[in-house]
């Protein structure tokens, strides 16, 4: 029989919280679900834990696929999912008992409604309260907000399969933020909203985004945000063939009518990354990209490019079309008081 909700959790290397994750789901009061769970080629314990839940409980589907990524696996389960209402949750993370029955509730209360969030306790790696995160709630603020942020928790969403149907999946080419593209695309056929109730346990731990993820999933902002304003604008969607996540290193890049800002700017902004200050293929880094008046940068994009700055001034790297006194007043030009405080913790590391 069909199940009235779909539940896809994605995992790869993640057997220190599934178990957790997996008995949150199990615990709902509403009982009618499927849980499917991708294992994106775990090298952990992931796989028996995984096995186990499954028969243990019937609810539970397990896939495993090659490890080809997170998009890859959640668009495996938005295809294996049966139900009419689908919800996410990460591995990581936690449901309180009654969130699918309230989030079903709602959206059964509120059939303009075509995908909805809720607020979230934070709770660090032992499980311990940290405080809350509570996003905007009603649909005319949200649509406001998802044209400069993201405004829901992946972890907490539940949306109608029907509207999958009509804009499509997660697409790879926005990685990092695949999410934030498939909730603005949702905004633009149907309402959204999140219950302001505390419904899901959102784990924070130190090893959940790199500087060089940090990046990319700026970047993927960005390219959403521009893809959004050209569908308003023209009908037209700029980056509808891309594939895969655009290369700003690719000489090409640059002819590109939809980014060529972006790529300058991000070519600068990934030498933010202290493992990787310098690219391989060392391609110029136009550091007057700071001063173009056509890029505002966000406050995230500053701290990385004053990071970036920072790489390149102690590591003495020439940039063409400027010298060290420019790179320093860039660097404390984008943020006066920050810079102080980079600029003290270098001294101590020298």
């Amino acid at each position: 029989m069909t199940p009235q909700i779909s539940v896809v959790m994605p995992v790869r290397d993640g057997a220190r919280w599934l178990g957790e994750a997996i008995t949150s789901v199990r615990d709902q009061t509403l009982h009618d679900f499927e849980l499917i769970i991708i294992d994106d080629g775990s090298a952990d314990d992931s796989a028996s834990i995984i096995a186990a839940s499954a028969q243990r409980d019937p609810r539970i589907r397990a896939i495993r696929q090659e490890p080809v990524g997170l998009v890859a696996a959640l668009n495996l389960g938005l295809g294996q999912a049966r139900a009419p209402l689908i919800a996410r949750l990460d591995a990581d993370d936690r449901a309180y008992p009654q969130r699918l029955q309230r989030q079903k509730q709602y959206l059964d209360r509120h059939p303009e409604i075509g995908l909805v969030g809720t607020w979230a306790d934070r709770i660090d790696e032992q499980g311990s309260f940290r405080g809350s995160l509570k996003p905007a709630t009603r649909p005319q603020d949200l649509a406001r907000l998802l044209a400069r942020a993201n405004p829901f928790l992946h972890s907490s969403v539940m949306m109608r399969s029907t509207l999958l149907q009509q804009v499509g999946v997660y697409r790879p080419a926005f990685e990092g933020a695949e999410d934030y593209d498939l909730w603005v695309r949702i905004a633009e056929i149907a309402q959204v909203a999140n219950l302001p109730e505390c419904l899901l346990q959102y784990r924070e731990h130190p090893a959940s985004v790199t500087h060089r993820a940090r990046v990319r999933q700026l970047f993927s902002t960005r390219l959403v945000q521009l893809a959004a304003q050209a569908r308003r604008t023209n009908g037209r969607d700029p980056t509808a063939a891309l594939t895969a996540p655009p290369d700003w290193w690719a000489p090409e890049s640059l002819d590109v009518p939809t980014y060529p800002d972006l790529t300058r700017l991000y070519r600068l902004l990934e030498l933010a990354d202290t493992a990787n200050p310098a690219h391989p293929r060392r391609d110029p880094v136009d550091i007057a990209v700071l001063s173009d008046r056509h890029i505002v940068l966000n406050h995230a994009e500053r701290r990385m490019a004053q990071l970036a700055l920072l790489n390149l001034l102690k590591r003495g790297a020439p940039r063409r079309g400027t010298n060290r006194a420019t790179m320093l007043r860039h660097f404390i030009r984008l943020h006066p008081a920050r810079a102080i405080g980079l600029g003290y913790h270098a001294l101590l590391k020298a």
